[in-house]
């Protein structure tokens, strides 16, 4: 399975490592990423979206450090399906701000973002 596209906006005031850290720890929440799915190497994906290496190890860092991915030696970095926990409101709290950070990414506004998200709730 092959990772979606990351994208990272240079001009957005959130720091580019969060930007992959809140994409990705969405990806992986929404079940986008399978448990066990290897992630790009750190070196590729700072490659890819043209930004140095430490910015991608340390989104790459937050995300183990919230026990979304897991790094091994010699294996690479892999998704670690989240496991419900009872702290539900954190979690939604959680994914709405990734939402958001991913829809502002794409240029929403808040009323497009919350049409997508009325859309999507069918109301």
């Amino acid at each position: 399975m092959s990772q979606p596209a990351l994208r990272v906006d240079t001009a957005s005031p959130v720091p580019p490592y969060e930007q992959i850290r809140a994409q990705l720890a969405g990806l992986i929440r929404a079940g986008r990423l399978a448990d066990g799915q290897r992630l790009a190497p750190v070196r590729q994906l700072a490659a890819d979206l043209d930004l140095a290496v430490g910015t991608v190890a340390r989104a790459y860092r937050e995300l183990e450090a919230t026990d979304l991915v897991r790094t091994r030696r010699g294996a690479g970095t892999r998704v670690r399906a989240p496991t419900p926990g009872p702290d539900t409101d954190d979690q939604l709290e959680r994914l709405a701000r990734d939402y958001i950070q991913a829809a502002r990414l794409l240029g929403a506004d808040d009323a497009r973002l919350i049409n997508a998200l009325r859309d999507a709730l069918g109301a």
